[in-house]
């Protein structure tokens, strides 16, 4: 019985241990060679995806702010 539990208990371990969020920086740099070669893995594909998500919309609001202001330019031709 007590083997029974404990393998319960395991298994919600490693599903809550998945879903640790963490950023490497330099603060936390003991922490981030704490965790397995895959979950660093896929930490790093996240912050990389973040990461380019960001870009994109800020390149497009710099093609919007670049339209607008070269439209205020040809009008004041």
């Amino acid at each position: 019985m007590f083997s029974f539990i404990f393998l319960k208990f395991s298994k919600y371990k490693k599903v809550f241990k998945k879903y640790r969020e963490i950023k490497f920086n330099k603060s936390n740099l003991y922490e981030w060679m704490n965790l397995t070669k895959k979950e660093r893995f896929d930490l790093s594909k996240k912050e990389s995806n973040s990461y380019l998500k960001k870009r994109k919309s800020l390149l497009e609001e710099i093609r919007k702010e670049y339209k607008s202001i070269s439209k205020n330019d040809q009008k004041s031709l």
